[in-house]
């Protein structure tokens, strides 16, 4: 478990704490419950097959046609340090 925690902290620090300048500890909390929510429904996971933790993994999109017409989203949190990119409705 303790490497768990390591891991975990440590892709805290590179992707959130290192770009962010926290002002006090009611905003520290406040980004890392963001980042623990875009950590667990939207970052892909390696060890996972680039699934989320909370969602099942994608199906593979093997058409070249249907991957030409794609329409992507960026939608930002935490005021542009974090990207979430999305399929548009």
């Amino acid at each position: 478990m303790n490497s768990i925690t390591e891991r975990w902290v440590q892709t805290c620090r590179h992707e959130l704490l290192h770009r962010t300048l926290i002002w006090n500890e009611r905003h520290l909390h406040h980004v890392l419950r963001e980042f623990e929510t875009h950590h667990n429904t939207h970052r892909p996971h390696q060890a996972m097959r680039q699934a989320t933790p909370l969602r099942p993994v994608p199906q593979p999109i093997i058409d070249p046609n249907e991957i030409a017409r794609l329409d992507i989203r960026r939608h930002d949190r935490l005021g542009g340090t974090l990207h979430e990119y999305r399929h548009a409705a």
